[in-house]
């Protein structure tokens, strides 16, 4: 499952990002490079949690409800 590890390695790096900007020692230039970094993971992630909340809709919804499959008995 590589999406998921990317997942995964992607929250672990951007966890790291804030760590190192809440500290407040990076320079000026250094936090912005590091807070654009950040965006852009934080923008990965989000697209991710998307497509799998998508995906567990669709599956979710091709499935009969419990209800469902029994009036079909």
């Amino acid at each position: 499952m590589s999406q998921g590890m990317h997942f995964e390695q992607s929250i672990t790096e951007l966890e790291e990002i804030v760590r190192q900007l809440e500290k407040g020692e990076l320079s000026l230039e250094d936090s912005l490079k590091q807070f654009e970094k950040g965006i852009s993971l934080a923008r990965r992630c989000q697209d991710v949690l998307q497509k799998a909340e998508q995906k567990i809709e669709t599956l979710t919804s091709a499935e009969p409800s419990s209800d469902e499959q029994l009036s079909d008995k």
